[in-house]
């Protein structure tokens, strides 16, 4: 397909390769911040092409992997209200939460579907007068536009039954503490390009400069990845750090402006838990007080649940690049796919899915 294969055109693969091939010198470790490139290097295999002295490892974005238990719990209360219809993306549904899922709350008669907008939801309010419909809003800045869209227009169409439960997270802040760790391996970062088509790339410049890590913003075929590995290693070698676009075709360094005033108009930045990670200052957003109202986590009164973290789920330490999935006892034993303990291995952008698809196991 026209500008598709031409980024997945294997001269184009095996020159990148001999390029590195040539001008690598030590070993570096380099994160690519995204699962859904992490899916595409394993898909195709270029983690097993790239010069043995290159180690690639998986951060946390995965959106529906690093939602909190809490707010997992908190979805799984409030769909089992009832008068309630909880929507969500797919993705959620095989999410564990302390004690089961979405897919088990449908299977007990409760009304969760599968939306693919979030103004699927607000549809289904104005379809729904007496029933509470309530929109999981997960994300990074990639959904937020989105997510923040439908507020405003439930808003605008005075529906008193739509509600979203928030889970908006950002990146850069996700950067800062996977660096600022003293226990950091990243030595360079491959920065998500669909989160860059929203916001740009203007945050990542002073991160590069205070971390003297290169930050290269990367596609998610096989030649935008293999682009982004070699401007990173090519940094390296020469003791550069700068945030260079690798994707030039979707990224700007502005960003989308109308998307961003969207946000800013819905959102306001907070405090987030990541699963696994941790409380990340201002890594978040959260709804402004005026539009309070369409808050579930109030309308609800849920705040207060408090999760039961499964004790040989490593996932944590895979979002921080610390640790592969193979490396965790329970992978592929008592963590499946259809059996999971962490949202990992049941997301499609989830590194443990991906090394179990596509059976690394090594």
């Amino acid at each position: 397909m026209k500008y598709i294969d031409e980024y997945r055109d294997a001269a184009l693969v095996h020159k990148a390769l001999a390029e590195l091939r040539r001008i690598v010198t030590r070993p570096w470790v380099l994160m690519e911040i995204c699962g859904g490139q992490t899916h595409a290097i394993m898909r195709y295999g270029l983690d097993q092409l790239l010069p043995p002295e290159i180690e690639l490892v998986h951060g946390p974005g995965c959106p529906v992997c690093v939602t909190p238990l809490a707010q997992i719990d908190k979805a799984l209360a409030i769909a089992t209200r009832p008068g309630v219809i909880f929507t969500s993306y797919g993705d959620m549904l095989r999410v564990p939460g302390s004690h089961h899922d979405l897919f088990a709350v449908r299977a007990a008669g409760g009304d969760v579907r599968v939306v693919y907008s979030p103004l699927d939801a607000v549809r289904l309010a104005q379809e729904n007068p007496d029933k509470q419909v309530v929109f999981f809003a997960i994300g990074f800045e990639t959904t937020a536009p989105a997510n923040a869209m439908s507020v405003l227009q439930a808003s605008r169409l005075g529906l008193p039954n739509f509600s979203v439960l928030v889970s908006q997270v950002c990146v850069p802040p996700a950067m800062h503490a996977i660096l600022g760790s003293p226990h950091n391996r990243v030595q360079g970062f491959l920065a998500a390009g669909h989160v860059c088509a929203v916001m740009g790339y203007w945050e990542y410049p002073p991160l590069a400069q205070q971390y003297q890590v290169p930050i290269v913003v990367t596609g998610f075929e096989p030649v935008d990845i293999l682009q982004g590995i070699l401007q990173t290693v090519r940094q390296l070698e020469s003791g550069q750090a700068t945030a260079e676009n690798a994707y030039a075709r979707a990224v700007t360094l502005a960003g989308n402006q109308p998307a961003q005033a969207v946000i800013r108009q819905v959102f306001q930045t907070c405090d987030r838990q990541w699963r696994g990670i941790g409380m990340i200052p201002q890594s978040g957003w959260c709804l402004r007080p005026e539009f309070a109202a369409f808050d579930a986590e109030q309308r609800f009164d849920v705040s207060a649940i408090q999760p039961n973290e499964s004790p040989i789920c490593i996932a944590g330490l895979i979002l921080q690049g610390l640790k592969k999935p193979h490396e965790c006892p329970a992978f592929g034993r008592e963590c499946t796919p259809t059996t999971p303990l962490g949202a990992t291995m049941v997301s499609g952008e989830g590194a443990c899915a991906a090394y179990y698809r596509y059976r690394r196991d090594t």
